[in-house]
């Protein structure tokens, strides 16, 4: 992509970066002209590998024993909870008679990831705990989730490795090991969606499925150096792609996927969600009348942040205010109440989903888990609803910011590294404090990766995704 494009000024870069702080609403002025290139160009690994399934240069078999050869090469060599090599190979071989005489679907032979919790059909679903890998049965079916991945064509290498329940950020795990990073051993990948980062990063699966409840796409995307996708709450249950799946939290589940680069995003939630592209989505970028307009929280949200962290936001404001983009701060002071509603109605869906499996008795998990799941019992029903009636208030809050600029823009995390068997005890909220006002909105949500980990969020309104993915993947490649 070539993009021309004339810069008045960006005071509140510097403020972005701790030096002139600006004032709040001090703008950058931009008009654009884009030369667009085509979404999933061949430049990017997995359009590569797409293209040559798609004219069958390389065969479905092929491409499964490459990414296989690749799996669990990170140094707990436990990327994977689950990994039925014969299974995947014979789905790989069987897949051109399949599709014979058809066109090939939109991921056909492409390897993919499942995150352990959703069933796979003669797998048991673990979510990540060593109690369910005893009590649950292998499934009988396959979840929604995997079926669509296969009807689109997807290889399932395997099932991947989570923070426990899908509860926690960093990807500790103490049943089935903490999920350090392929690239490097000395850090984790955060989580809950761990083993999912991990297989693409180690190039075992060309993307891979994560859910997203509080942050557990968005930041083990940032910290791995990874492109990351949440789609819409709404989207995600329309589709009924949590049957057959464990939730965590019904309020505030969602999925979507890990991957390499952002221009590949609009083909993959295609692929799972069905989502239809538009000619307005494509040319938003390319509209020479209309600006973009970008939203950043304000520097007093950030003010724990590492500074690798606000070079990484930084970085993003810069790039896409070369891009045309009009950007201005935004009161987002309120957005810190955001941790303190969103934590209890998660404890307390989560210890309903698992009260009946556990007798109640949550001392199966480990013991930060424990005490989360009793604090959610503990919650009483009048309690609860105080939080959604925060929540309900917040949310339409945020709404009217989410209406006002086409994107808002903040980090993932005010922390680019866990360092793997240090103490992360305070992690989860520090980081959290950053991802769950977007999830008390339910919005879709981009992970822009960044330098040193420090991967920045993109955000839209409700059932903005095919917009807000359009434009992200203009930035890939």
């Amino acid at each position: 992509m070539m993009i021309i494009c004339s810069r008045q000024t960006l005071a509140c870069r510097r403020d972005l970066v701790g030096a002139q702080p600006a004032a709040p609403h001090v703008r950058t002025m931009f008009r654009w002209r884009v030369y667009n290139a085509p979404v999933n160009s061949p430049q990017t690994p997995f359009a590569q590998l797409r293209a040559a399934l798609q004219s069958s240069e390389i065969s479905p078999l092929a491409a499964a024993e490459q990414h296989l050869a690749r799996a669990n090469s990170n140094s707990g060599h436990n990327v994977y909870i689950a990994m039925d090599r014969e299974r995947a190979l014979r789905e790989a071989d069987e897949l051109p008679r399949r599709f014979a005489g058809q066109a090939k679907p939109l991921l056909y032979g492409m390897p993919i990831s499942l995150k352990d919790c959703f069933d796979l059909a003669g797998t048991v679903t673990t979510a990540g705990t060593k109690f369910y890998a005893q009590h649950n049965a292998p499934a009988r079916e396959d979840s929604v989730v995997a079926a669509r991945l296969k009807e689109v064509g997807a290889i399932i290498i395997g099932k991947t490795n989570l923070h426990p329940l899908a509860y926690g950020i960093t990807g500790e795990n103490p049943d089935y090991g903490d999920a350090t990073q392929p690239r490097d051993a000395t850090l984790l990948t955060g989580g809950s969606s761990s083993g999912a980062a991990a297989s693409v990063q180690e190039g075992s699966a060309a993307a891979g499925i994560g859910t997203d409840t509080g942050g557990s796409i968005r930041v083990p995307a940032a910290l791995c150096g990874l492109a990351g996708y949440r789609a819409s709450i709404e989207l995600a249950h329309a589709r009924g792609l949590w049957r057959g799946g464990v939730h965590l939290s019904q309020a505030f589940d969602t999925l979507g996927w890990l991957f390499q680069d952002l221009s590949d995003g609009p083909l993959l939630a295609s692929a799972l969600f069905g989502l239809q592209f538009s000619p307005a989505d494509s040319a938003n970028a390319a509209d020479t009348q209309r600006k973009i307009r970008i939203g950043i929280v304000a520097p007093e949200f950030v003010h724990d942040a590492e500074p690798v962290v606000m070079q990484g936001l930084a970085h993003w404001t810069e790039r896409l205010g070369d891009a045309g983009a009009e950007i201005s701060t935004f009161d987002s002071s309120y957005w810190r109440e955001a941790w303190d509603i969103y934590a209890p109605i998660q404890a307390s869906e989560a210890a309903k989903i698992h009260a009946a499996p556990t007798g109640g008795d949550y001392s199966c998990f480990e013991p930060r888990i424990a005490e989360r799941l009793a604090w959610g019992a503990s919650l009483t029903p009048a309690e609860v609803e105080q939080f959604r009636a925060r929540r309900a208030a917040f949310r339409e809050r945020a709404d009217a910011v989410l209406r006002e600029f086409d994107f808002v823009m903040l980090p993932c995390s005010p922390v680019a590294r866990l360092v793997a068997e240090a103490d992360h005890t305070n992690a989860r909220k520090a980081i959290l404090s950053y991802t769950t006002p977007m999830s008390l909105t339910g919005a879709p949500v981009v992970t822009l990766p960044a330098p040193g980990g420090a991967g920045i969020q993109l955000a839209a309104s409700r059932g903005s995704d095919a917009r807000l993915l359009a434009f992200a993947a203009r930035f890939g490649a």
